[in-house]
Order: C-alpha cells, then structure tokens, then sequence
C-alpha cells in the first residue's frame, strides 16, 4: 500500500499567521499600556476637540491605534502587489515599509508640535552633551528613544544597504537633526538639543539590534538576458 507523507504547511501562511499574531499581540499591549491615556483622549476626540486630538501624546496615541487597520490595509496591498515578484520576502518587506511610516510619523508630528511662544521666542540652541540629559526625566529620555525605533528595526529589514548597526545610528542621528533642525529655523519655542539626537539615535540602533536575524543582508539580482548567438560566418 503506498501511503502519502502529510505536507507541511506553505512558509508563506505561516509567516502571515505569525505576522498576524504578532501584530494582534502587539496592539493588545500597546492598548493595555496607554488605557489611561486613551480614556482621557477618545472622549476629547470623539467631542470634535481636534486641538486636544491632533496637538497632545494622548490624542496621538490614540490617532495612531485607530490608524492600525489602514497600515494592516497597507501592508496586505502592497504585500500582494509584490507576490508575483517576490513572493518569499514580499510581506517581509510590506511590513517593514509600513511600520517604518506608522511606526515614527506620530513621534515626528509630537516633536514638530509648536510651544505657547511659537513664532515669538527665537529657536534656542542646547549643543553641550549631556546637560540636558540630567533634567529630561525617565518619561523624556524614554520618549525620545522611542522616536526612531520603529524607523531602526524595520530600516535594515526593508534595506540590505542599512543592515549594519552605525548606519541605522547614522540614519536616526540624520532624522533627528533634521527635526531639530525644523524647530529651530520655524520657532516652534522648543529647545534643539544634542542630547536628543543622541537619544534619537540610540534608541534607532538599539532597536535594530532587535531584528538583526530579519535584516535584509543581500540585494537580489536581476536574472541576466540570454546573449545572441554570434552570427555563423559563411
């Protein structure tokens, strides 16, 4: 009698199960970790407050959970766009290019919100390290950890260029500049700090070092074109 081996299921629906727990997982903790937040913002939002929505981490926090569908959306888009392409690594790196976005948009927009002297009080420079590290406070030093970490775990997961640990240093420190460059020049009566690049910048590479068995390390190549046979000379 001739029996047939059961099959193992295909990589790919395992890797979208896995990807899916994942996700259902980490918005299970995000919402456990800002309920207290999220209390104070969903009824400010859902009143039409859009100042307290838009221009406080509560209702940030908020606007961000309630975006996670549409990033999933994203993801799964663009993740079928590419299966015929690359069908192995193509929700890989759908996902690594929609967290990169989702994951730091909301950080970048918190940083870029204006101070009560905005337009008023000039731009204000902090550039001796660590003087401004000693008075942040726990919640300040975390927060701006957690700017560009998102953009430092999937960076080297989307890009085999960025797979090494001082150039997602280099990248987060180049955002972050570039962000307290913006506060600076627009007057947004917040303190352009060195410390926060630092903070920015660590934080990037730490949480690059949390995916360092994801990084994309090689950059497929283009299959080659058959050559012409040379011509038979008669």
């Amino acid at each position: 009698m001739e029996h047939t081996a059961s099959r193992p299921a295909p990589a790919g629906r395992t890797r979208r199960i896995v990807l899916t727990a994942s996700a259902v997982l980490g918005l299970a903790g995000a919402a456990f970790v800002l309920r207290r937040p999220l209390t104070m913002a969903v009824p400010m939002c859902t009143a039409g407050r859009w100042d307290i929505c838009f221009g406080t981490l509560n209702g940030v926090a908020f606007l961000a959970l309630a975006a996670l569908p549409l990033a999933a959306v994203a993801v799964w888009v663009l993740a079928r766009g590419r299966r015929a392409v690359d069908r192995a690594t193509a929700w890989r790196l759908s996902l690594a290019e929609v967290g990169m976005v989702y994951g730091s948009a909301p950080w970048v927009w918190i940083t870029l919100q204006p101070g009560a002297g905005a337009g008023v009080v000039p731009g204000r420079l902090s550039l001796v390290p660590l003087r401004d590290l000693l008075t942040m406070g726990t919640g300040g030093i975390i927060g701006n950890l957690l700017v560009f970490a998102t953009l430092g775990y999937f960076a080297p997961v989307r890009f085999a260029a960025l797979a090494s640990f001082p150039r997602v240093l280099a990248l987060g420190a180049a955002c972050s500049v570039l962000i307290e460059t913006t506060q600076y020049v627009l007057w947004l009566d917040r303190v352009s700090s060195v410390d926060d690049v630092l903070l920015n910048a660590t934080g990037a590479g730490l949480a690059a070092l949390a995916s360092r068995h994801r990084w994309r390390t090689t950059v497929p190549v283009p299959a080659e074109q058959p050559r012409p046979a040379p011509a038979r000379v008669a």
